[in-house]
Order: C-alpha cells, then sequence, then structure tokens
C-alpha cells in the first residue's frame, strides 16, 4: 500500500519494517525547500512510528538532480537563500543521523545534492543503464557550476572512497559512472534498473537479521563522523552564501540554467 503524503514532493511506501520514502517532484526530483522539509519530516515521522529502517529511492533515471538552482537564483534575498540551503542540509542531517538504517535506491543520476542524500545513507545500490553509451552517473560537480563543496560535504565523499581519490573527484567537479562509482566504493552494489529497489530491501532485510540492539549501536559509533561533518561549524553556511554572489559562481549558475533551458 502506497500512502501519499504530499502528491508533489514525496510518497510513502509500507515494506513490512521498512519503509520507502520515494522523491517525487517531477521531473528530475529538484531539491527545493518543500522536498526537503518534507523528507527531514518523513524521516523524523518514520523512526516516530518504530519502523526498523528506511529505503530511500527517486525517479527513473534520475534519483535526484541536486538543488534547484532556478529556484534559488529567483529568492528575493540572502535570508531567503540561507534558509532554502539550511533545509537541504538538515534533511541531510536527519538521514546521516538517522537512529535506524537507510539504503539508497539509486536508479539513475544522483549529481551534487542527490549525491549528498545518497552519501548520507548506510549503503548504495545504483543502476546500470540500459543504453551503455549514456550511463548514468554520480558526484559532487559542484566546481563545475561555480561553488566549492562545504567541508563537511567534502568529508562525507573522503570517508567512502578515500582523501585522494575523493580530492581528484571533488576538484574536478567529476561525475563518475556507475560501474566506476563501484570500483571507488561510491556505490556498493549496481542491478538493472527495475531491480534496484528490490535490492536495496534486500541488503536492508539481511542487516535486520542481525541482533538488534548491539548492530544498532555499533552502526551509531561507526557513523558519528558523519553526523559530525553535517554539524554547522563544518557547514559553515554564512560563508558559503557569500560565495554564491561571487561573479564566478553566478556566471556558473546561470550557465547551468540556460543550459537546463534547452
Amino acid at each position: 500500500m502506497t500512502a501519499l503524503i504530499d502528491r508533489i514532493d514525496h510518497e510513502t511506501t509500507a515494506h513490512g519494517r521498512i519503509r520507502e520514502l520515494r522523491l517525487a517532484r517531477p521531473p528530475v526530483n529538484a531539491l527545493n525547500p518543500t522536498l526537503c522539509d518534507a523528507l527531514h519530516s518523513a524521516v523524523d515521522d518514520a523512526v516516530a512510528d518504530g519502523v526498523d529502517g528506511l529505503l530511500l529511492s527517486g525517479g527513473p533515471k534520475v534519483f535526484s538532480a541536486g538543488l534547484d538552482v532556478p529556484h534559488l537564483l529567483a529568492l528575493p534575498d540572502g535570508a531567503a537563500l540561507k534558509a532554502a540551503w539550511k533545509s537541504f542540509f538538515d534533511a541531510a542531517l536527519a538521514l546521516a543521523q538517522c537512529p535506524v538504517p537507510v539504503v539508497a535506491a539509486i536508479a539513475g543520476h544522483a549529481p551534487a545534492g542527490g549525491c549528498v542524500l545518497a552519501l548520507c545513507c548506510d549503503y548504495r545500490v545504483m543502476a546500470r543503464s540500459e543504453d551503455a553509451a549514456r550511463p548514468f552517473r554520480i558526484g559532487l560537480n559542484e566546481t563545475q557550476v561555480g561553488l566549492v563543496a562545504p567541508e563537511g560535504i567534502q568529508r562525507l565523499m573522503r570517508r567512502v572512497i578515500g582523501p585522494y581519490r575523493a580530492e581528484r573527484l571533488l576538484v574536478a567537479g567529476e561525475l563518475v559512472d556507475a560501474e566506476r562509482a563501484l570500483a571507488l566504493g561510491l556505490v556498493d552494489e549496481l542491478a538493472d534498473p527495475e531491480q534496484v529497489a528490490a535490492r536495496a530491501r534486500a541488503w536492508l532485510e539481511a542487516l535486520l537479521q542481525l541482533p538488534r540492539k548491539p548492530m544498532l549501536t555499533t552502526r551509531a559509533l561507526a557513523r558519528a563522523d558523519m553526523v559530525d561533518a553535517l554539524r554547522p561549524e563544518n557547514i559553515q553556511l554564512d560563508r558559503f552564501i557569500d560565495a554564491w554572489n561571487e561573479p564566478d559562481t553566478q556566471a556558473g549558475l546561470h550557465a547551468l540554467v540556460a543550459r537546463l533551458g534547452k
């Protein structure tokens, strides 16, 4: 049974002890404050309801294209811009500090903010594209559009693939295809698109067979650095907002919007 929480932004589905939270903001699940706040609330609600695990999924072909840049550029002032970015970082923190395991079912592209959400999950299953010439890609491509990923976000990448590999991808703003993402350890498993969610559930169901308290306690200890990475002092949102208005950044962002318009 599927219960629509918000027909525009996301929906939830029960799979026994697991609750699926599906980003559902067509066409590419661009992350605006409404979607980020809805995801944050959905995580909190699931925990309050006593679920044993969460599955975060997106749309076919695009898990999430990242932050809604046209929306951000249209905001009237710095306060509104800061509030919008805070909504995103708060949603990421909700996933990172969730007390039950979260698996990402990535059935398509996951650049920028989409990659951040996936990095906040315990395990990532990504789709192989049915067209080898057009593979699905994932990564933090901020430098490509004139942004600097905050230190805390860079830590998320480093903890998964190691400092040097993270440096190379972050500096270049490179998006890697699914096969390379698997080789790097950026994702944990590949599956055909129609099997991504099922494989994600299978991993989570196997994890939930372990003795509950020892597993959850070990998990919390192992993920403490991830939660710390997303603390305000490691995001430095005011500095990030100041950099948003730099000429190079604005030029890159407007060029991105122009490409999206085509």
